[in-house]
């Protein structure tokens, strides 16, 4: 696991927010895919910390959160 604590404006990533997330509820994650992982960040502060996963590794998060 990657973790940057500036994400700064990074313009080559395409976030997108995930479908459990609301405009006005407490919990908003975005997602950003590419080649090398996916990164994760709170939409609430874009600019703030963020994390990046090898792409196996999310699909084994996905798989197991899908089973909670």
């Amino acid at each position: 696991m990657n973790l940057k604590s500036d994400a700064g404006n990074d313009p080559t990533l395409k976030w997108r927010k995930s479908s459990y997330s609301s405009n006005d509820g407490p919990d908003c994650v975005e997602v950003a895919a590419t080649v090398a992982a996916v990164h994760v960040r709170d939409s609430k502060n874009a600019a703030g910390p963020r994390f990046a996963v090898a792409g196996p590794a999310w699909a084994e998060f996905v798989a197991y959160a899908a089973r909670r």
